[in-house]
């Protein structure tokens, strides 16, 4: 891994100066990017998670990925590991934000260490408030660490907590910096479910796809369809741009029949017969009906 560098305070992004109270510094391992460029999401949840809420975190992250938004989260054994995975799997950035030092051998839990490497190899980085001298792990440490997770970021999400929770405190601390909290809500014969239906009924965002969390952060929701469309018609033109002089022309003239073609084009029947067939192979142009039309 790249060394520990230290941010000390008047060069600390200012939300992170939310945090009550501010940090001194903050050491951090790869880059921070510019997060004017984003909306940072809190992804929190369970270290006993369910097979749900394992589903529910790698699907709506999934979802994510088109849009500018960076994953944070606490490096935990649970949720908050799933929501790294699911990031780097979806080519989004993360952060991690462990309740440790930033050093190797006390990066806390060891078991995420190899997460942790790949993060910083994909662009994220890990920020921490302890230097390395502090031991690791220590209770007191997570509480700490969650208010950094929750002035960073510009929601909270929750997915699946015990009614009595670390992940709770971070919700709780996010509302006092006034900052969205988002829960996934859960079975009612679930204990994991206890801690969003709580936040729910205390008037947290509920999330039940991407798009209530695409709304919460204040960006706009690009419907499937349209973002189809949209990636069709920018393969559209990356081929038309590929054309030669001659199918180009041809294209002008559509939509029309062979005859029309050949009698606008003034060129052997074979000739434009091949053009139109190169044009049909690389999903140009359609013949149906006796008419040729662009797709």
């Amino acid at each position: 891994m790249p060394p520990i560098t230290i941010i000390s305070k008047p060069n600390l992004p200012p939300r992170i100066l939310r945090a009550h109270p501010p940090p001194s510094r903050i050491y951090m391992r790869g880059n921070l990017p510019d997060l004017s460029h984003y909306k940072l999401l809190a992804v929190v949840g369970a270290r006993r998670f369910s097979e749900y809420g394992e589903q529910v975190c790698r699907q709506l992250i999934a979802d994510l990925a088109p849009y500018p938004i960076i994953i944070v989260s606490g490096l935990a054994i649970g949720i908050d590991s799933i929501a790294h995975e699911a990031a780097l799997a979806s080519g989004l950035l993360t952060i991690a934000v462990p309740g440790s030092s930033l050093d190797e051998r006390k990066i806390y839990p060891q078991s995420k260490l190899s997460l942790a490497r790949k993060i910083i190899a994909q662009g994220g980085c890990l920020l921490s408030e302890y230097p390395s001298s502090h031991d690791s792990g220590q209770p007191w440490m997570f509480p700490e660490r969650n208010r950094i997770m929750a002035a960073l970021s510009d929601a909270v999400l929750v997915i699946e907590a015990q009614e009595r929770s670390g992940t709770l405190i971070t919700a709780r601390l996010a509302l006092d910096y006034n900052k969205e909290v988002l829960a996934v809500p859960g079975s009612v014969f679930s204990n994991l479910a206890k801690g969003p239906h709580f936040l729910l009924s205390q008037g947290a965002t509920v999330v039940t796809c991407a798009k209530d969390i695409i709304e919460a952060l204040g960006l706009e929701w690009i419907d499937t369809d349209v973002k189809k469309k949209i990636a069709k018609e920018a393969e559209t033109k990356t081929l038309f741009e590929s054309c030669t002089k001659e199918e180009k022309e041809l294209i002008s003239l559509l939509p029309c029949s062979r005859d029309a073609l050949i009698l606008s084009l003034g060129k052997p029947a074979q000739n434009i017969a091949m053009t139109i067939t190169l044009l049909e192979i690389k999903g140009l142009i359609t013949e149906q009906t006796g008419k040729i039309r662009v797709l």
